[in-house]
């Protein structure tokens, strides 16, 4: 997904995972005005680059940053990145998550309906005993591989990152018991390298947990999107953007 920029605008480069660009009904094209990376980019008057899946956690940053060649193109010209990941490095896994992805290539298609309504089946039965999706040590590693290689190409290059959202999702059996120990990671490695960190559960956690974001409890309505918004020009602005202060 990606917004084609002018030459000579700033681009607001963004890897992410779902939960940036879903809506109250569902999944949104990248450009839509209402989704928090657009949302900053124009109070920045930037082009915006979002890069992302459903279901990425931060080694699919990773992976993303090193390999997809729309961050080889943007990251010259980006003003700033934004890590908006590790809500799915925090979820539960009954399953490690290379095998969970596997269900996707399995043949014949009845064999893989069978597998994914299976698996359907026991997620929520088992995530309460789960491990997270990423152990939390990984999370931070993987993002110190992503913001040393890009800062190695930009070289102080602004960097902001974010801590995992909350859900109610009935998917993961209402549970969350990851997010500490994500959380905890996250904010070390954030403190060694000095890079403002966006709390997710500070800016959408009354929207979610009072059941007023998409009905699945775990994406998000545009109320929280312009949460999240805010507090990202914040933390950019503690990254060393420019941000007018009408704007955070």
């Amino acid at each position: 997904m990606s917004s084609r920029a002018d030459s000579g605008r700033r681009t607001l480069l963004v890897f992410c995972d779902s939960l940036s660009y879903y809506g109250p009904t569902g999944g949104l094209p990248s450009d839509d005005p209402r989704i928090w990376p657009n949302l900053v980019a124009e109070q920045l008057d930037w082009d915006v680059e979002v890069i992302g899946r459903i279901g990425w956690t931060s080694r699919d940053v990773w992976w993303a940053a090193t390999q997809d060649p729309r961050s080889w193109a943007a990251l010259p010209r980006a003003g700033a990145v934004i890590f908006a990941t590790s809500g799915m490095d925090s979820l539960p896994s009954p399953l490690p998550t290379a095998l969970r992805e596997l269900i996707r290539y399995v043949r014949p298609p009845r064999a893989r309906r069978w597998a994914r309504d299976g698996y359907g089946w026991l997620q929520p039965r088992l995530s309460p005993i789960a491990r997270p999706a990423l152990p939390p040590h990984l999370t931070a590693e993987y993002l110190e591989m992503t913001r040393a290689a890009i800062d190695f190409n930009r070289p102080g290059i602004p960097v902001v990152a974010s801590l995992p959202s909350v859900h109610i999702a009935a998917t993961y059996g209402m549970s969350h018991r990851g997010r500490p120990g994500t959380v905890a990671a996250i904010t070390r490695w954030a403190a060694e390298r000095d890079v403002p960190l966006v709390d997710l559960k500070a800016a959408v956690g009354e929207e979610v947990m009072s059941g007023r974001g998409n009905p699945d409890g775990i994406h998000w309505n545009f109320e929280a999107h312009q949460a999240v918004a805010d507090l990202m020009l914040k933390g950019l602005a503690e990254a060393g953007v420019q941000v007018s202060a009408s704007d955070g």
